[in-house]
C-alpha cells in the first residue's frame, strides 16, 4: 500500500554530500517509497561519487547567481517538472577558526547567508514554474543547539533560513506549493564532526532526550519525507522539530542531579 502517496512522484533533493548527510537519507527514503529522486550536487567532483552512479545527478553550486535557473532550465528539460524539492545545503567558512560570535567577518556571514539560506529563496523562484499545485518544499534546519557558542554564526543563519521558508509558504500559497522547514537535534554527521567540542554537545543532548537516545538521521528524514507527501497536505509554513523532546526536558531529574551534585570533597 502507498500510503505516502509517494509513488511516481519526481523530488529533487538538494544538498547531497555523502553517505551521512540528512539530504542522502532522505533521497534513499523516496526512491523506498516509489519516488523518483532527483539529486542536485556542489560540485562535479561531488557528481562523480561512487554511490551516486546511475541516478540524475546535476552540478548546482548555489554560491553562483545563475545556478538555481540552470538547474531548474536542466530538470524541466530532463523531466518536465518536478512535485517537491528539498533544501539541505549549508557552508560556512571558518578559515580562520571559531570565534565569538561579535567576532565575525562580514564576508564569512554574508557567503554562508547566500549559500545557506538565500539559497532556498532562488531554488524556490526557479523550480516553482515546473512544481503543480499540491507539491511541496521542505528546508532542513537546527532545533535547541542554535545558541551553541561552538556552532558559530551558522545558527542566526539557520534561523533566516527558518524564516524565509515562512515567507516562501505565503509568498507561493496562490501556486498551491507548501513550504516547510524540519529542525533537527544534534546528529551524527560529516558536517557535524568537524565542529569543536561538538561530541560533548551530542552527549548532552542525548541525556536531555526524554528516551535517553539521540537521534538517528532517519528519523530526520521520515519527518522530511512526510512534509514532501500528500498526507501533510494541511501543514505549511510550519517548523517542524524533530529532537527527541530535548527541547522541554531542560529540567530532567538526572541532569539536575548531575549538574547540581556537590563534589564529594565538600560532601
Amino acid at each position: 500500500m502507498d500510503f505516502l502517496k509517494l509513488e511516481g512522484k519526481k523530488i529533487l533533493v538538494a544538498g547531497v554530500a555523502n553517505k551521512k548527510s540528512v539530504a542522502w537519507f532522505v533521497a534513499k527514503t523516496l526512491e523506498e517509497a516509489g519516488a523518483t529522486v532527483i539529486y542536485s550536487v556542489r560540485s562535479e567532483a561531488r557528481a562523480k561519487e561512487a554511490f551516486l552512479t546511475g541516478k540524475p545527478v546535476y552540478v548546482c553550486d548555489v554560491e553562483n547567481e545563475d545556478a538555481a535557473g540552470m538547474l531548474a532550465a536542466a530538470v524541466q528539460k530532463d523531466f518536465g517538472g518536478i512535485d517537491g524539492f528539498v533544501h539541505s545545503i549549508a557552508f560556512a567558512n571558518f578559515s580562520e577558526g571559531f570565534k565569538p560570535f561579535h567576532e565575525t567577518l562580514r564576508k564569512d556571514f554574508l557567503q554562508a547567508t547566500q549559500i545557506s539560506a538565500f539559497s532556498f529563496v532562488e531554488l524556490a523562484r526557479a523550480l516553482a514554474p515546473l512544481m503543480p499545485p499540491g507539491s511541496a518544499a521542505v528546508s532542513v534546519g537546527i532545533s535547541s543547539q542554535v545558541t551553541a557558542a561552538n556552532y558559530g554564526y551558522m545558527s542566526p543563519i539557520k534561523a533566516a533560513l527558518e524564516s524565509a521558508t515562512r515567507f516562501l509558504a505565503k509568498s507561493f500559497s496562490n501556486k498551491g506549493i507548501r513550504f516547510n522547514s524540519v529542525n533537527a537535534g544534534p546528529l551524527k554527521t560529516s558536517a557535524s564532526a568537524g565542529i569543536p567540542g561538538y561530541l560533548k554537545n551530542y552527549l548532552f543532548a542525548e541525556a536531555l532526550t526524554m528516551r535517553k537516545r539521540n537521534l538517528s538521521t532517519q528519523e530526520v528524514a521520515d519527518a522530511i519525507v512526510w512534509l514532501l507527501s500528500p498526507r501533510s497536505s494541511g501543514v505549511n509554513a510550519q517548523s517542524i522539530v524533530v529532537d527527541a523532546g530535548m527541547g522541554w526536558n531542560f529540567f530532567d531529574e538526572s541532569v539536575v542531579a548531575a549538574a547540581t551534585a556537590l563534589p564529594k570533597n565538600l560532601n
